[in-house]
């Protein structure tokens, strides 16, 4: 009996994580250029993000946001004059299908204020997290660290910059170095001990 219980768990989880994630999403390619919309605590901003600029780097973002990943994200990690960061999701299942890593890509576009790109912390490590540049960082074009060079751009904000300047900063980078947490945790762990994180609430392809 406790074995078909557990089959039947089973079964019932493989169930849900396919109706969450499809492999198939990983290979989807973007439009030349799309643009989208970002619902945020703080207000909404809208992109813009070009496929040449990084093609591998582009059609994640777009396959993200076209399979609805980025609902109640938060925002952990904004330090003041330098960056914004999020991407890993609440839904443990959700977060760890998209982990993937992707190709490595140069870095073509500047790391101009407001412009978007992956996090990553070596060789083919860009997957779910991408920041947005608070400030010119154009050090991030050329840094090299782990065998990888530079922070290649994906995207670019083209309307709502006042509310990103808002998003709550006070926790600097104290949350960069608390992933683990919030990884096995979750929001719950963020409304807890983090109460002043500011959340994408949802975003979505713009016609």
């Amino acid at each position: 009996m406790k074995n078909i219980i557990l089959l039947l768990s089973l079964v019932l989880l493989n169930s849900c994580a396919t109706v969450k994630f499809k492999e198939k999403w990983l290979k989807e390619e973007a439009p030349i250029s799309f643009k989208a919309r970002f619902e945020t605590t703080k207000g909404n901003f809208d992109i813009v993000a070009r496929r040449p600029w990084s093609p591998k780097g582009v059609d994640r973002l777009y396959q993200m946001i076209k399979h609805n990943y980025y609902t109640d994200v938060a925002i952990f990690r904004v330090v003041p004059e330098f960056v914004a960061q999020f991407g890993i999701h609440n839904d443990s299942i959700i977060n760890n299908s998209w982990r993937k890593g992707i190709d490595d890509e140069p870095a073509l576009a500047k790391n101009d204020s407001m412009a978007i790109s992956f996090a990553r912390g070596g060789k083919r490590t860009r997957s779910n997290q991408i920041f947005i540049n608070l400030k010119d960082n154009n050090r991030l074009d050329t840094i090299e660290y782990s065998d990888v060079k530079g922070f290649p751009v994906i995207a670019k904000v083209i309307a709502g910059q006042e509310n990103i300047l808002k998003f709550y900063d006070g926790y600097g980078d104290k949350l960069g170095r608390r992933q683990d947490s919030i990884n096995k945790y979750g929001n719950a762990f963020l409304m807890k001990n983090y109460p002043k994180v500011d959340y994408i609430k949802k975003a979505y392809i713009l016609k």
